[in-house]
């Protein structure tokens, strides 16, 4: 009786423990084929150099170490692999190389459409400004106004107006006033 109770329970033992193997195995193959899809969109995407980069998955998760030029690219890898099947979260340790502030091209377009937008919708909803009379533009946070006003006083307040709004670095007046007659 007790050489059965042995058996039975070094089986137990046995099949808990092939058991438990077989789940490591399935999740090391799991992360492996994580990491596999996770190398391949870095090396399919255009934007990013993938030899910079590299991936390694515990459980899951994925850390990205290495590279990148920019903050828009170090951004760019952590949403390619959080889109991924499997991937439970994305620690993104890459380094930026580029010596800029970190601002990109892109960043500061759309900055500068934002406050051009601003500026002229605020002129263009002032009752004391002939606001279609002036045009707005902007580079690099620097606000050019151009166009024709009644009077001087008109001119400060649309001045003043681009000079209030957010992101605006300068302001150019290249503003005429035109005496009505």
């Amino acid at each position: 009786m007790k050489t059965t109770t042995v058996l039975a329970t070094l089986l137990v033992s046995s099949i808990s423990l092939n058991v438990a193997a077989a789940q490591d195995w399935k999740n090391e193959a799991k992360d492996a084929w994580i990491d596999g899809k996770a190398e391949t969109t870095l090396l399919l995407n255009t934007n990013l150099n993938s030899f910079d980069i590299i991936t390694d998955v515990k459980d899951g998760h994925v850390t990205l170490t290495g590279q990148v030029e920019s903050r828009v690219d170090k951004a760019l890898a952590t949403e390619l692999i959080k889109s991924l099947d499997g991937v439970k979260d994305v620690d993104n340790k890459l380094t930026v190389m580029s010596k800029d502030d970190g601002t990109s091209d892109v960043m500061k377009t759309l900055t500068d459409s934002k406050v051009a937008t601003v500026v002229k919708t605020r002129l263009l909803f002032s009752t004391d400004i002939s606001g279609t009379q002036i045009n707005v533009d902007v580079a690099d946070g620097v606000v050019t106004l151009k166009g024709e006003v009644a009077s001087d006083a008109e001119r400060q307040l649309a001045l003043k107006i681009a000079e209030n709004t957010d992101d605006v670095k300068k302001v150019v007046d290249k503003i005429s006033i035109v005496k009505k007659v």
